[in-house]
């Protein structure tokens, strides 16, 4: 996984076997707790979402030290499956062995990738609303939550008013608009 500081990028990785990974409330409350340790020191969140067999963030690496953040997210995923394994009885490798991290090259990308992001739970059918899902940011962005992971005003302030990050976010993107402007 290839990153550099000062740039973003929409880091993801999913289960092996399509196994679920979160399997209850404080599972997720967990990954995120221990994201924050590992990770938050070294990368600024401007946006996540955390399925039940794999998760999503939208980051800003603000850290030079890159070996650091690559090992601490290897260390995430370990820790994070070590304690799965204990809690449910199970055994092995959790999550896929490679981290992807896609460069955000322009300020269209990194808008298309957080509505991409906060869209998952609705276009995988575990939600109708947006703001249903407590395991995304969305919430955070259109005030239900004031949480304090997702640093929400660089995508914010790309909008005039909160309704029209709300409209653009309800904008449809698929897979394949995320490749066309990779």
């Amino acid at each position: 996984m290839e990153l550099y500081q000062g740039y973003y990028y929409h880091i993801c990785n999913r289960t092996n076997n399509k196994e679920v990974a979160f399997k209850s409330p404080e599972n997720y409350l967990y990954f995120l707790k221990k994201y924050r340790n590992y990770l938050e020191s070294l990368i600024d969140t401007l946006a996540y979402c955390l399925m039940p067999t794999h998760f999503h963030f939208l980051v800003n690496i603000v850290s030079a030290d890159i070996a650091k953040i690559q090992k601490n997210i290897g260390i995430l995923l370990s820790s994070y499956t070590k304690a799965i394994n204990k809690r449910y009885k199970r055994h092995g490798s959790l999550f896929q062995h490679h981290t992807k991290a896609v460069l955000i090259h322009s300020d269209n990308y990194l808008l298309t990738a957080a509505a991409y992001i906060h869209q998952n739970p609705v276009v995988s059918g575990l939600v109708d609303k947006f703001e249903a899902w407590e395991y995304s940011s969305y919430q955070d962005y259109i005030g239900m939550r004031s949480g304090t992971l997702p640093k929400t005003d660089i995508i914010k302030n790309q909008f005039p008013s909160l309704q029209e990050f709300i409209e653009f976010s309800h904008q449809r993107i698929c897979d394949d608009d995320l490749d066309a402007i990779v």
